[in-house]
């Protein structure tokens, strides 16, 4: 499932190429998503103006005039970007399958600017979702979300402001959506690698230091992941067609009975499960 990172560079992509473009067409070829593409959908959107694309956590936001479309993308779903005249694609999303099959394209938006927008999912795990007047806090997959990793307002007066009621280790804690959005597997992974801390600590008996590390981490290695363009763990590519490289500074996720990146460390990277989740760690550098 693509990560804020990944999400957010969809974001950035579709953006350069939706900027006040125009909807001339919806088609839908398969309704049957993971909640129906609603029926209003055609009748709402047509002939109006892509205001901004904006994220939150995970999601996508369609701005309209006074309208809104929420768009998640669920595990395997895409957004691809074709020229009507070449045909030409470019991807903007993580996916798991180097080709892409016609029969998993669900929906098309026809743009007046000559390119289409075509929502690819062969799981069909991904959704979206119309809003018509309705502020974006009351919209019920956002309002039970988190803090952005990204913003001020994430910092540590915030972690330990709202780590008081929590019993969870540190991993399902940054894993928690509520808690902290937007942040998956793979970058919880890093982080705590950064911060040396183990997945399996108990959130309640971090130190200062230490909630100030995990802050600080999570900010820097999102904020790298972006620039260098999201995680290709299988095939993620932005809309020039360029795949992301930040798995090339991976320091310890998929990395099991490898030497620990610390050159000071001659441990191995241990793997395990918390929550169905596989967990890396170095034994000797995380406690």
């Amino acid at each position: 499932m693509p990560e804020l990172p990944e999400v957010e560079i969809v974001k950035r992509s579709l953006s350069k190429i939706t900027k006040k473009a125009k909807i001339l067409d919806i088609k839908i070829k398969n309704k049957n998503l993971r909640y129906k593409v609603p029926k209003r959908i055609r009748k709402e959107l047509v002939n109006e103006k892509i205001i901004k694309i904006s994220r939150r956590s995970k999601y996508l936001i369609f701005h309209f005039k006074d309208k809104n479309l929420l768009v998640h993308l669920g595990m395997t779903g895409k957004i691809i970007i074709m020229k009507n005249k070449s045909k030409q694609l470019y991807k903007t999303s993580f996916y798991y399958n180097l080709n892409i099959l016609p029969q998993h394209n669900h929906i098309y938006f026809v743009l007046n600017n000559g390119f289409n927008l075509i929502y690819n999912d062969v799981r069909r795990f991904g959704f979206f979702r119309f809003y018509k007047k309705t502020k974006l806090k009351d919209i019920n997959f956002l309002k039970k979300l988190g803090i952005e990793p990204l913003s001020k307002d994430f910092n540590a007066k915030y972690f330990r402001i709202n780590l008081k009621k929590r019993k969870k280790n540190i991993k399902n804690l940054l894993m928690d959506q509520t808690f902290i959005s937007g942040l998956g597997n793979i970058y919880v992974n890093e982080v705590l690698f950064n911060s040396k801390i183990h997945p399996l600590r108990s959130c309640k008996k971090l130190n200062k230091n230490e909630i100030v590390s995990l802050i600080l981490n999570i900010k820097k290695i999102l904020k790298i992941s972006i620039l260098t363009g999201g995680s290709s763990i299988k095939d993620f590519k932005d809309a020039s067609g360029k795949s992301g490289s930040f798995q090339q500074f991976f320091k310890v996720y998929g990395r099991q009975n490898k030497k620990c990146s610390r050159i000071s460390c001659n441990s191995k990277v241990k793997k395990f499960f918390i929550s169905g989740r596989s967990s890396f760690y170095c034994e000797n550098c995380q406690i």
